[in-house]
């Protein structure tokens, strides 16, 4: 261990302190005594503390370092009372009477231990300070403790990085949050604020420049008692970060809420509409009807209320007025709740509420606005019918209700419910009001959504009924069709396919696209596939059919539709094609190749005037047909001849086995060829083709539609 060596070179050791505030104003002296009380090691601070250099007190006596004998001790030198006390105890500390080099005397605090010297010998080292330094940081200790421990007034120090570090128990009982549950945390965890950041950016705006405030009035809401907004008086000066310790942020913090309550107002005011534009963007970002209503439960909690559900009203007769003698029936569709069991049960554990005649969602309907009810046996007797629903409504915890209409189009088309727990306040009349607003603007969401669903279910009906819905099926020929909508307002669209039997085993296959979307592209669609199936069984050939088609297509006014009619006959293996400004055919041979019908020309159904032809082609056994419309291969950023390319190549990737399963070729060909959801309507239609031997009957001379 180094000490200053004669002739003033310093090689400071480890009982060298920093500068700081701290030590400046309480210096410590460090030297060492053997075992022969000289001194071995002399510190800087003992050059200041006692005034000699390194070379008057190096293999000096310890002697002169001290005026009279130890307190308490026997001896006329204290140095050996000092010394023999470190090597028995291990350990000891005291007070001695210094003497300075200049003869002046001075009380002087002690600690010495035994070391291990240089050749074996014990050397005992002494830390020493003035004993008025020493109690002068004592007393500002003790101030600062107490100060912390007693004083009414918040105090707090936040770190560099904002987070709560040391605070006294008037500010934890502020929070309403316990001390040691603050460490670590930011002000955003303890507290609710509305203030768009601006407290944030005061803290460290003092942190950054240094510069203190005094006396901000800030509104918040301790997140540990939600139900108790507060108008705080708060004072912030940044920390040094002097001996060594942290910089950071000190905090004197004031509860001035009674004498502020014009604050508190505006704060509730500002909360009630931050609320109001959360749930602005938060509820009806779908046309889910439960979701939806689940996004008013979500927005709701907990800002406003500890559990909320969301009933659709059950009308027995739509058309008929609200009777309050008679029992409502609702059907939950969203709930949830931040209390603890039993009260997730009660909000989640059913699905259809009957009301009573004379419940609170009776007044409710009565007066056609919010109302609240205190939670007591009173309102639980006349709300709830069945007893263990009663009783988890008595054990939730909830303390007052507020039940909202959700009107739309001038009905009432279901409630929206809200709980606190006992340990809030009641609802007060701007909670009514706030309430109301939110139950407007859910039932609006609501409403768009059902109707949604409805015009959904419409849709889907008729699309169901427009397509076919079972095939006709050939030992001649093998099927796989598939449609994927690509409208994602109703689902439906303008492509169609069909397969129909036609005399002497042969197999009409259609595949057409009405120009347009939406429900009057598939009324189109549906009347085109209806009239050609009725006309296939008239006229034997293709190019016949799509006349007599685009006549009808004129007649119902359709503009622009396109048509692809194939006849397979199994007698001979050959498929007659004719088209109508479809998309050309595709012929997966049973070898892997596949080729385009590329011959096949004609102008769209509805144009007029302009014939068609026949193509014949012949298939060999076990060959598919590959009919399909634009949405399978046209997509944004890429054109039809791309698309067709890649069709293709899926294809040829097919097994060329008879045994390969057609409905599986079809799904790996659309999840492949669309990996998301179609920007167009989709058909796609796979038919392998069989003969049948060669002199065998055919199966029937009659049509079957």
């Amino acid at each position: 261990m180094p000490s200053v060596r004669p002739g003033g070179t310093d090689a400071h050791g480890p009982f060298w302190s920093e500068p700081g505030t701290l030590l400046e104003h309480v210096p410590v002296a460090v030297f060492g005594l053997d075992d022969a009380l000289r001194v071995r090691y002399w510190g800087p601070g003992a050059q200041d503390l006692f005034g000699y250099d390194s070379r008057d007190a190096l293999s000096r006596p310890g002697a002169r370092l001290f005026a009279g004998p130890p307190a308490g001790g026997s001896g006329p030198d204290p140095s050996a009372g000092l010394v023999e006390r470190a090597l028995s105890q291990g350990y000891w500390r005291g007070r001695l009477t210094a003497r300075h080099r200049d003869g002046t005397t001075f009380a002087c605090g002690f600690r010495a231990f035994p070391v291990t010297g240089s050749e074996g010998h014990p050397v005992v080292m002494v830390l020493a300070s003035r004993s008025e330094e020493l109690d002068r940081v004592k007393t500002n200790l003790a101030f600062l403790d107490a100060l912390f421990e007693t004083c009414p007034v918040g105090l707090v120090m936040f770190d560099p990085d904002l987070r709560y570090v040391h605070l006294n128990q008037a500010m934890a009982d502020m929070d309403a949050l316990p001390i040691e549950a603050h460490m670590g945390l930011r002000t955003d965890d303890v507290v609710i604020l509305s203030d768009g950041g601006e407290y944030q950016r005061m803290l460290r705006k003092v942190a950054a420049d240094g510069i203190p405030v005094v006396g901000t009035l800030v509104g918040m809401r301790p997140r540990g008692r939600p139900d108790r907004d507060q108008v705080r008086s708060v004072s912030f000066f940044p920390l040094s970060g002097t001996a060594g310790s942290r910089t950071g942020v000190g905090g004197v913090m004031l509860d001035v809420t009674d004498r502020e309550q014009a604050i508190l107002e505006a704060t509730a005011s500002r909360q009630r509409l931050a609320l109001l534009d959360r749930a602005s963007t938060r509820i009806g970002t779908t046309l889910d009807v439960d979701l939806t209503a689940q996004e008013l439960v979500d927005a709701a909690m907990p800002d406003f209320c500890d559990g909320a559900v969301v009933e659709i009203v059950e009308w027995m007769d739509t058309p008929a007025l609200f009777d309050p003698s008679l029992p409502l029936l609702t059907r939950r569709i969203a709930s949830g709740t931040v209390l603890p069991p039993p009260a997730t049960e009660l909000v989640s554990g059913v699905e259809t509420v009957r009301y009573p005649p004379g419940s609170v969602i009776h007044d409710m309907l009565r007066a056609n606005r919010p109302v609240s009810a205190v939670v007591d046996e009173a309102f639980v007797a006349r709300t709830v019918v069945i007893e263990s629903r009663a009783r988890l409504l008595a054990e939730s915890g909830l303390g007052c209700v507020l039940v909202a209409p959700l009107i739309a189009r001038g009905t009432v088309q279901g409630i929206a419910m809200f709980g606190r727990s006992a340990e809030r306040p009641d609802f007060t009349e701007d909670d009514l009001a706030l309430a109301g607003e939110l139950a407007s603007r859910a039932a609006i969401c609501l409403d768009n959504a059902r109707l949604y669903s409805r015009v959904q279910d419409i849709s889907r009906t008729l699309q169901r009924a427009l397509l076919p819905s079972a095939p006709a099926t050939s030992p001649y020929v093998e099927v796989a069709h598939r449609y994927l909508p690509g409208s994602h307002l109703t689902e439906v669209g303008g492509d169609w396919y069909d397969v129909i039997r036609l005399p002497g085993d042969r197999i009409g296959l259609v595949v057409g696209d009405v120009m347009g979307h939406g429900v009057p592209a598939a009324a189109a669609m549906g009347r085109l596939r209806i009239t050609t199936k009725a006309l296939a069984r008239h006229h034997g050939d293709p190019a016949e059919l799509l006349t007599e088609l685009d006549v009808c297509a004129q007649e119902f006014g359709i503009e622009l539709a396109t048509c692809l009619y194939i006849v397979y006959d199994p007698a001979d293996g050959r498929a007659r094609i004719a088209s109508a400004g479809h998309l050309p055919p595709l012929v997966l041979r049973p070898d892997g190749s596949v080729d385009t019908v590329g011959e096949v020309l004609g102008v769209p159904l509805g144009v007029g005037g302009v014939p068609y032809g026949t193509t014949e082609i012949e298939l060999a056994e076990n060959a598919t047909l590959v009919l399909y419309t634009d949405g399978l291969i046209e997509a944004r950023g890429r054109d039809i001849g791309t698309g067709l390319d890649a069709l293709r190549a899926e294809l040829g990737t097919a097994a060329p086995e008879p045994s390969q399963d057609l409905d599986d070729l079809a799904e790996r060909v659309l999840a492949n060829l669309l990996p998301g959801p179609p920007a167009d309507d989709t058909v796609l239609v796979l038919a392998r083709v069989h003969r049948r031997a060669a002199g065998g009957p055919p199966e029937g001379r009659a049509p079957i539609p």
